[in-house]
């Protein structure tokens, strides 16, 4: 098994489909959850830097050898005086990325599914484009019209290359916490964005550095992870004194995702192709308008 392969995919799961599905039904703020952490503690706790470094560059490799996990996932999107959440919760295949997840939007739950690094989604009744309840993305095609790597495109700072990124400098241990019942060291990482791949293109997007939090349990592993982000959003018309004038706005991205129960049962199958409509055509139509 490819454990550096695996790696790449640890982090890297859930978020693109979530995302879309905020693109193609919408979505509002649906408040803001106990996220099951308590006792984050303002100090650090024992230990030196280099050994919290070489934790966290460890960590998603020692995920990653659990082969799978379940899930639960929040991405807050605030921007133009606005805050919108999409919240997800399901199973992962560690190995291979595919995936099987619940995504809850505006009050509606969407049924969601990676396969092949393809993205399904049974979308809410009479919401769902061609009149068949499920709708796809290729992933790798959209990942391909942007220049980014389809096996890490769900998280924009392609987090398999986190661990190449981070240096000593980077890593300050925050002292302990409880996640969802486990015990946990929780660590912030300020990510060299330089250092990633594509690093020249991701740069000009959220900036020379990415703020990164992960809390490991005893054994390395990751229990929690969060990005912030804040970038740079399409051109909008914006009216002022002397008439229309077109500017880029920004939007701050805030992903949490929480790994579980390692070992559990993932069955992830592609619905069959006479329920399904390819919308991969209107995510590149839409990613080009965007550019």
């Amino acid at each position: 098994m490819n454990r550096a392969g695996n790696g790449r995919r640890v982090c890297a799961l859930g978020v693109a489909g979530v995302l879309a599905g905020t693109v193609l039904v919408g979505c509002g703020d649906d408040g803001d959850a106990d996220d099951g952490t308590r006792g984050t503690s303002a100090k650090a706790s024992a230990g030196t830097r280099e050994e919290g470094t070489r934790a966290v560059r460890s960590a998603y490799d020692r995920t990653a050898e659990e082969d799978t996990a379940k899930v639960k996932l929040r991405v807050q999107t605030s921007g133009r005086g606005a805050s919108q959440t999409a919240k997800g919760q399901g199973a992962v295949d560690l190995d291979d990325g595919d995936s099987v997840m619940t995504v809850t939007v505006r009050g509606q739950q969407i049924e969601q599914r990676v396969i092949d690094r393809v993205l399904y989604q049974k979308m809410p009744e009479g919401q769902a484009p061609g009149g068949k309840p499920w709708i796809k993305i290729d992933l790798g095609k959209v990942a391909a019209r942007q220049g980014t790597d389809d096996r890490s495109m769900s998280d924009p700072a392609q987090s398999a290359a986190y661990a190449k990124a981070i240096t000593d400098k980077d890593v300050t241990e925050k002292g302990s916490a409880t996640v969802n019942g486990v015990k946990t060291t929780h660590y912030r990482v300020s990510v060299d964005v330089a250092g990633l791949p594509d690093g020249d293109t991701l740069r000009k997007q959220v900036g020379p550095t990415l703020p990164m939090d992960v809390w490991l349990d005893d054994e390395g592993r990751m229990r929690r992870q969060q990005i912030d982000m804040t970038v740079k959003a399409p051109q909008a018309t914006q009216r002022s004194s002397s008439g229309a004038s077109s500017a880029p706005g920004k939007v701050t991205v805030r992903t949490v995702m929480d790994f579980t129960d390692f070992g559990t049962d993932v069955e992830a199958d592609a619905p069959p192709a006479g329920q399904v409509t390819d919308m991969t055509g209107k995510a590149l139509e839409q990613d080009k308008a965007r550019s």
